[in-house]
């Protein structure tokens, strides 16, 4: 094929395959036949390698380059990797390894051969979804697997939950991010993901599913599994988009947890509808406000100049769904889910791969993040997570200039610097409310400890501690390995659904 010659198949059969140059006249030729009858493998018996023909019969538009040998060649490219090589790529391969132009559309075929030989068709990841979740279970001891057909017994849904996240759950803040992005294979759907932020401020996958379309049904089929999990109490904190199917659902099934909304999706609504990007300082402002009062100053700037904006956010998204200051519940720091963007974000490439190969991402990232982290955890050596410790650090510095004095055993009132406050070391509060909030010491907080000569970090949440970091990656998340390594019941295997 790289010398751009072309030949005809002469005769091929279950034990004989013999082609010959296009050019009747020239002595290239090639005999193959099986070792033995009973073999599959075949072995060359004559070979002529030397072309007798004229250079005119050359042609780099080869008859053989077909996609499924262009796929077939290309395919190693996409082993191990999300991407691999675009159209023009598999173009620029074909022409420089295998000497043939070919097509942007037979690049397409020849790509789409390629990813099926990798990753498997949707089919095929159809039939073996059952067995690849058993085997999940299997090796990750805790994990929780689900799928929904139909009433004809087509799939539905799916869940996918590891046990190691569930278990690592109970070292993470309440706060649950929740959202969808659209799949892009063959059959579509929608991914849905639940994670909570762990003590460093990253993003810690609780559950995965997959669902026909974002709508108030698939949403409440996800939230009863995830509530299965992670449980409903007050302690928890629900953050999404304000989409309707998603409001309903949350109100459906959790009865005791707590709905936020987004509020960087509140608002992109609100320069879409309002046309008043100018706001949005103040607007931002108000969200990160602990105290009402300030709240209030910041919502009276917005009013004065969008009074329209102001009853938006008041009466049809309510002070309570995106306020701080305002919100029933605990969200600490969490005001948006761009948690859950940046996994959106980092299965970009994977959107068109069929349901098991895109589950085997999610498995192969969880694994080196819970690797990864487990290292770093391990190396710390302040007691608290990295970006904590950084955190508290420069708040040190800044209650030294502090004037504090004695309430009472539990209490000091701490003066200078813009706001005043009132600590109360024993309940962990300040009149600042930042401490109260965020559950790491304000600066008012720090200066109280040290007048009091307790360890501020007695006073910071666990949540953020080494302990707890450590604790929450601790274990491992396991592959399933290859197929024909999985051992699985026959009625596990004789699972099957269609589409």
């Amino acid at each position: 094929m790289k010398g751009n010659f072309e030949f005809r198949t002469r005769k091929s059969n279950r034990s004989l395959w013999v082609i010959k140059c296009i050019d009747p006249n020239c002595s290239w030729r090639l005999r193959a036949s099986k070792i033995v009858p009973e073999s599959t493998k075949f072995v060359i018996r004559k070979y002529v390698g030397v072309h007798s023909c004229s250079l005119l019969n050359r042609n780099a538009n080869h008859r053989q380059a077909t996609y499924v040998v262009i796929g077939e060649q290309v395919a190693p490219q996409y082993v191990g990797v999300e991407k691999g090589p675009g159209l023009k790529g598999v173009q620029t391969f074909a022409r420089t390894e295998l000497g043939a132009q070919i097509s942007y559309y037979k690049a397409w075929r020849g790509r789409k051969h390629a990813h099926t030989l990798i990753r498997g068709s949707p089919e095929q990841s159809f039939h073996v979804l059952p067995s690849y979740f058993h085997m999940l279970e299997k090796l990750n001891p805790g994990t929780v697997t689900r799928i929904e057909v139909d009433g004809e017994s087509r799939f539905k849904y799916l869940f996918l939950a590891f046990g190691v996240a569930i278990r690592g759950f109970r070292y993470m803040r309440k706060v649950v991010g929740i959202d969808g992005t659209f799949l892009k294979g063959q059959y579509r759907g929608v991914l849905l993901v639940a994670t909570a932020q762990d003590g460093n401020g990253q993003c810690y996958p609780l559950a995965w599913g997959i669902v026909d379309s974002e709508n108030e049904d698939a949403w409440s089929w996800f939230l009863t599994q995830l509530k299965e999990i992670i449980g409903d109490t007050d302690e928890l904190a629900l953050i999404s988009d304000r989409a309707p199917s998603i409001k309903k659902a949350i109100s459906t099934v959790f009865e005791k947890a707590h709905h936020g909304a987004c509020a960087w999706h509140v608002a992109q609504n609100i320069k879409n509808k309002f046309k008043c990007a100018d706001i949005m300082g103040s607007y931002w402002s108000a969200i990160n406000a602990y105290r009402c009062e300030d709240f209030t100053g910041y919502m009276i700037e917005i009013s004065n100049r969008y009074p329209r904006v102001a009853e938006y956010l008041e009466n049809e998204v309510g002070f309570e769904k995106w306020s701080r200051c305002h919100y029933p519940g605990l969200r600490y720091n969490i005001t948006t889910t761009n948690m859950v963007e940046s996994l959106n974000s980092m299965l970009v490439n994977a959107r068109d791969f069929p349901y098991v190969a895109l589950l085997d991402v999610i498995q192969e990232k969880m694994s080196k993040w819970w690797n990864d982290r487990r290292i770093v955890a391990t190396a710390i050596t302040t007691p608290l997570t990295p970006s904590r410790e950084s955190e508290l650090r420069p708040r040190f510095a800044q209650s030294n200039g502090r004037h504090t004095s004695q309430l009472n055993p539990i209490t000091y009132h701490v003066k200078g610097g813009e706001l005043e406050g009132v600590v109360d070391i024993f309940n962990k509060t300040c009149t600042c409310k930042e401490f109260d909030i965020d559950k790491l010491p304000c600066v008012h907080a720090v200066a109280a400890a040290h007048h009091a000569q307790v360890s501020v970090y007695n006073l910071v949440s666990p949540y953020y501690t080494k302990e707890y970091y450590l604790l929450a990656y601790g274990e491992t998340i396991y592959p399933v390995g290859s197929q024909s390594q999985w051992d699985v019941p026959n009625e596990v295997m004789s699972d099957s659904f269609g589409m």
